[in-house]
């Protein structure tokens, strides 16, 4: 039986061939909702991939799975797939694979469980420097303003969502400045950009050795934030976003010579001061058909045995 095998070649091949196409194309950073979306296509055919030929192995390795995956089968697509006819690989190929599985999906649960533990943290701390006065009733609002003099703002996500802003950033950012600020958040709000950077922590994360989970990861930090700035320029226009960025990013040293952990903050502010120009709108829907297609190809490769048969 070829088609596992095939299937694992041909993830291997997505993993190797995708992200250097991502990489060399020019309209990423044009279009990054577009970008997002091809990097989740590919993410997604590679562990799709993986999936099909694990189902297929299983089955060819064990009659009980074979049972439950060509129960409505014909006897002639069984067949066509020659069941029968493996190695001894089939069952190590599919241990191999589940434990892959389930290795990621633990993976998912720990970057999950973090990012709660870091929220419930973090709302802790807001209720330790902005505590109720007595009679004061819970904020209903969606910014707070706690006393600090390093400029900083960021969203604390939850049953109550709030943009949390330093009264050092206040004084910095000027005239609707600000509400640049809270539309960025709000976008990643909207989007679930959390749920995004949790899946491709944990795959990166899971599998160090595998260089396609990396930049997936890596991909996924700035292009959300591209996505983000994107949408609040929208509102309050690509100037007041980008100074807003620069007021809240200046006294951290992001624009001096030394390479910072927010090293790509300057490259935001000079995509937003420099604006590319927009793919039209029948090249986006091209791109993103193209990408969806991806995911598509394991699934016709898996079927191909199945419907020459019934052919």
């Amino acid at each position: 039986m070829m088609v596992p095998a095939v299937l694992l070649l041909l993830g291997a091949l997505t993993a190797f061939v995708g992200p250097r196409l991502l990489a060399r194309a020019d309209w990423p950073d044009r279009e990054p909702v577009v970008a997002l979306w091809a990097w989740q296509c590919v993410v997604a055919a590679v562990l799709l991939c993986c999936a099909l030929s694990m189902t297929l192995s299983a089955a060819a390795a064990w009659q009980a799975v074979r049972g439950h995956v060509f129960a409505p089968a014909p006897r002639a697509v069984v067949e066509a797939y020659a069941l029968s006819a493996t190695g001894p690989w089939a069952a190590s190929t599919a241990v191999a694979l589940a434990s892959a599985g389930l290795w990621s999906g633990a993976m998912l649960v720990r970057e999950v469980v973090r990012a709660r533990a870091w929220g419930r943290h973090r709302r802790a701390e807001l209720r330790l420097r902005a505590p109720l006065l007595p009679g004061e009733e819970p904020a209903t609002g969606r910014l707070v303003v706690l006393e600090g003099e390093r400029s900083d703002a960021w969203w604390l996500a939850g049953a109550a969502p709030r943009l949390v802003v330093t009264t050092g950033a206040l004084r910095r950012l000027k005239g609707r400045q600000l509400d640049a600020v809270l539309a960025h958040e709000q976008g990643h709000a909207q989007a679930r950009h959390d749920w995004l950077l949790h899946c491709s922590a944990a795959l990166a994360n899971g599998f160090p050795q595998v260089p396609v989970f990396a930049a997936f990861r890596d991909e996924m930090h700035r292009l959300v934030e591209l996505s983000a700035d994107d949408m609040a320029s929208r509102r309050f226009g690509r100037l007041t976003t980008a100074l807003a960025l620069v007021e809240l990013n200046e006294d951290r040293g992001v624009f001096g010579p030394s390479p910072t952990p927010q090293a790509h903050v300057p490259q935001r502010v000079h995509r937003l001061l420099t604006p590319p120009d927009r793919l039209t709108a029948a090249r986006r829907l091209r791109l993103t058909a193209a990408a969806a297609l991806v995911p598509v190809i394991p699934v016709l490769v898996t079927l191909v045995p199945g419907l020459r048969a019934l052919g």
